[in-house]
């Protein structure tokens, strides 16, 4: 599970949650802003699982690649506009954006941003 940067993420914590009671297995990748919004330790206390939130939590240099061979599927939420904007130009500036390129597994986005920033152009492409 990707968790962005937004006032959103704090619901990724419950999201955790759900999928652990339906016995899924989680790892959680998180972006520099998502830390801002919800602590690491809180989705590591969640899924018993080590939390990504960097490029320095990329023990070995291809823990990003590990991670993108175990996935089954990806879910980012929230999924900012920024993230979205990075997916869609196939940008790995970060451990989040890196994984998904180099993952075959279906990718689930949820959008969260506000209405304006949905509706316009640049989002919707």
């Amino acid at each position: 599970m990707g968790v962005c940067g937004g006032i959103a993420a704090y619901k990724s914590a419950e999201l955790v949650r759900l999928l652990r009671a339906a016995n899924a297995r989680v790892r959680v990748v998180m972006t520099a802003t998502a830390k801002e919004f919800v602590g690491a330790r809180t989705f590591q206390a969640l899924t018993g699982e080590p939390v990504w939130a960097d490029w320095s939590d990329d023990r070995t240099g291809m823990d990003h690649i590990d991670l993108a061979r175990w996935a089954d599927r990806i879910l980012i939420a929230p999924a900012t506009a920024d993230c979205l904007a990075r997916l869609a130009q196939g940008r790995a500036d970060d451990l989040l954006a890196a994984l998904c390129l180099a993952s075959e597994a279906q990718l689930v986005v949820a959008p969260a941003m506000n209405q304006a920033m949905w509706r316009h152009p640049a989002t919707q492409d």
